[in-house]
């Protein structure tokens, strides 16, 4: 069935018919509307124990240099 086919069932029928078919789509959109992801606001990230647990280490002052040199002693094996 085309959906020219599907407008014109649905126009053929009363106007009540009418209104409980758009009560039905409503209600399936509703049923398999995909689910939002819950998001964490960032600023609920900054108060976590782990931001900033590294900032007093000389080492990784630099973390593209520190990163850099564990890949050239890792890799170069």
């Amino acid at each position: 069935m085309t959906n020219e086919e599907i407008l014109r069932e649905i126009n053929s029928l009363p106007l009540e018919a009418q209104r409980q078919i758009e009560d039905f789509v409503f209600f399936l959109r509703e049923r398999y509307k995909s689910p939002q992801p819950e998001s964490i606001p960032a600023s609920d990230l900054q108060t976590e124990a782990f931001v900033g647990m590294w900032r007093d280490r000389e080492d990784i002052s630099d973390s593209s240099a520190w990163v850099r040199s564990v890949r050239e002693t890792h890799w170069s094996k």
